[in-house]
């Protein structure tokens, strides 16, 4: 798959050269806000950044255009973690379309986290049966299943690809999406993920929906993708064998190994928590002890 479109092309050429930040009013000045106070007071103090931002860490710039903003790690912690009940975990910061704020009921997001594992060789990305693969990774969610349960949480079911693994062997980008069904919920969740490929690790950007959003998220992956670039000296193409430390993770480990390892890991129930926060009629508190799923 080529990432690079042509309507692309044209926004990125137009971006600046380093990072501006607007603030809420700016980039939001007709919207009426929530009825909490507190995620007011919040989506007023975050910077919602453009142009050229380097990701923490030094190994990645991402080259934002005026239809996205990112959020910084501390930003991104409120929205993962108070907004929208997650726990605490890593994130490199986050990004959104422009036209959603993070409480927008229609509202996606890309969560962005490094893994530290080291050069990933490609030589194998054709040689993978992926029906094969996505059935070994459903017996797995089972398991998985059956110890959130005994745990008290809802069930969790690998549905299905929702997309199947691609990857851009010029751009050392791979993507893929899961179907993912939680307990009785009405609507399925999307578990779409990028992958890009660097010199030392892995860039894992995942992206935020549910199953209804899955052509907005298809449509707005090939942008997202285009933005994302390591700085010299971390690229792909830089690797040298005597000295850089090679994954023990196989290619196919970057679409199964961490839901084969621990289905229902961070990545994946993230992507079911957001919705909760548009019920009316839950209060703030209540919702937030209703992360994961879990059962009363």
């Amino acid at each position: 798959m080529k990432f690079l479109q042509t309507a692309a092309v044209g926004m990125f050429m137009a971006l600046p050269f380093t990072a501006s930040a607007a603030d809420f009013t700016e980039l939001f000045p007709n919207h009426p806000g929530t009825q909490y106070p507190e995620v007011n007071e919040h989506l007023k103090n975050f910077d919602y950044q453009q142009g050229n931002v380097e990701l923490p860490g030094g190994q990645i710039t991402l080259t934002v255009p005026d239809g996205y903003y990112y959020l910084s790690q501390e930003d991104a912690a409120v929205v993962l973690t108070f907004f929208w009940g997650n726990p605490e975990a890593p994130t490199m910061g986050m990004l959104f379309p422009a036209k959603y704020t993070p409480m927008d009921a229609g509202a996606w997001g890309v969560d962005f986290q490094w893994e530290d594992i080291g050069y990933v060789s490609d030589e194998d990305a054709d040689s993978y049966d992926y029906d094969d693969l996505l059935g070994d990774m459903k017996r797995d969610t089972r398991a998985d299943s059956e110890a959130r349960v005994d745990a008290g949480y809802d069930t969790i079911e690998l549905v299905g690809w929702a997309e199947q693994p691609s990857y851009d062997v010029n751009e050392r980008k791979l993507h893929w999406a899961l179907e993912l069904a939680f307990g009785d919920y009405e609507e399925n969740t999307l578990n779409y993920e990028l992958r890009a490929l660097g010199r030392e690790g892995v860039l894992k950007a995942n992206f935020i929906a549910s199953i209804s959003q899955l052509e907005e998220v298809k449509a707005g992956l090939p942008v997202v993708a285009e933005m994302v670039a390591f700085n010299p000296g971390k690229t792909y193409a830089e690797f040298d064998p005597s000295m850089d430390k090679v994954a023990a993770l196989g290619f196919g480990g970057l679409i199964a190994g961490k839901l084969a390892a621990k289905a229902g890991a961070f990545g994946v129930i993230l992507l079911m928590l957001k919705k909760f926060w548009f019920i009316a009629f839950l209060p703030l508190l209540a919702l937030k002890n209703r992360i994961f799923g879990k059962r009363a």
